[in-house]
């Protein structure tokens, strides 16, 4: 395993991280399969990753109520008394707070889920410039000091899914040790993208790769001239490999965060990790990633990274899912097929015809996308 610098932090975390967004399930997302998600965190551990990052509501079926995640995780540390090999990341639930004394209260409640007295590094999750503000008055970076002060915390950070001109302003608020952002070889220009990437590395800051394969979109769903692209290069990887090999070629990039659910998955992305310096691709090779880059921007419709900050939908329905098979379709320019997936894989509530326009999901999205009118056009083409 390679590691790099979090930062100006002295710490050294692995270039590849275990996401527990994803863990292997009992079929319900609120219901970790145990042994399953043990397997993953033994081996991925044995491999040398160190860097494991959760959140509260992970694993739980709204965004609410604290998920199963980090119960889990602390189970896990518990029993195999490895908390000391890892770098544990965790977030506040920034949207939940409404007074003073919550912030206390959910970094106790985080602490005793995850049966640690410390956590490594504590993230603000999903800041937004419309509530900044609001949390500035409940006195966030005055609870950043005191939790840091006494220990509860080591190293502070954020997550943000907002545009530029806010990420840099949050930069700017506080002395950070890292943040998280959104980022991948098609979302370089949105959100916090290469602009914000740079700014924050510039201030001696960690920088955390959430999404590295858009939800996914990157390794599945391959559009034949992407995979053209692909083959006609002597060197033959999988989409999944030239994503990662791309991100860890930055050298501003600290660490990606992958959420690996199955062992196959793991092992993959532990190979390509074994690759993963910095300044490591050729010319030849960024050229190639180019000409990928231009086919997928003339093909997306819709730029749903799958991050689920939109779910639950109060009409039951699966936003991210169903947007997906919008790009699908795009993308095979086969709508046939990934009609019959939207009616074999959704169920009657989980389709895009139950929706009532109430418009929680837009003021939730991470990436501002109009989602009430994409989930008409997703009725439109594959009916209700």
């Amino acid at each position: 395993m390679l590691y790099r610098s979090m930062g100006k932090t002295s710490e050294k975390v692995s270039i590849l991280g275990m996401g527990c967004m994803r863990l292997p399930t009992l079929g319900s997302y609120d219901l970790i399969d145990p042994e399953k998600a043990s397997q993953l965190l033994d081996y991925a551990l044995d491999q040398g990753i160190n860097y494991v990052d959760t959140a509260y509501p992970y694993h739980g079926l709204s965004n609410a109520e604290g998920g199963a995640s980090e119960l889990f995780l602390g189970e896990y540390f518990a029993e195999n008394d490895r908390l000391d090999e890892v770098y544990l990341s965790t977030k506040l639930p920034t949207w939940l707070l409404e007074d003073e004394g919550d912030m206390d209260r959910y970094l106790d409640e985080q602490l005793k889920r995850l049966q640690t007295d410390q956590i490594d590094f504590y993230l603000l999750h999903s800041v937004k410039e419309k509530g900044w503000f609001n949390l500035e008055i409940l006195g966030i970076l005055e609870f950043l000091d005191s939790a840091r002060s006494d220990g509860r915390i080591k190293y502070v950070g954020f997550s943000s899914h907002d545009e530029i001109s806010f990420f840099k302003e949050l930069v700017d608020s506080y002395q950070w040790d890292m943040c998280m952002i959104q980022y991948n070889y098609l979302d370089e220009n949105i959100q916090a993208g290469k602009e914000g990437l740079q700014y924050a590395a510039d201030q001696g800051m960690g920088v955390a790769v959430m999404e590295p394969l858009k939800g996914g979109v990157l390794a599945e769903h391959i559009p034949a001239e992407v995979q053209e692209i692909w083959d006609s290069f002597p060197v033959q990887r999988k989409p999944a490999e030239w994503a990662l090999r791309y991100l860890w070629d930055i050298p501003e990039i600290s660490t990606v965060l992958s959420g690996m659910n199955t062992m196959d998955q793991l092992e993959e992305n532990l190979l390509t990790a074994e690759d993963g310096l910095p300044h490591s691709l050729t010319g030849e090779e960024r050229e190639l990633m180019e000409e990928v880059k231009e086919v997928y921007h003339g093909k997306m419709v819709v730029d749903c990274s799958r991050c689920g900050y939109c779910m639950p939908c109060p009409s039951g329905i699966n936003i991210p899912q169903s947007l997906s098979y919008l790009n699908q379709a795009a993308i095979l320019e086969d709508d046939t097929e990934v009609k019959n997936q939207y009616y074999f894989m959704l169920k009657d509530t989980e389709r895009a015809g139950n929706c009532l326009e109430c418009g929680l999901c837009e003021e939730l999205c991470s990436q501002n996308i109009p989602i009430r009118e994409k989930l008409k056009e997703v009725a439109r083409k594959f009916g209700n």
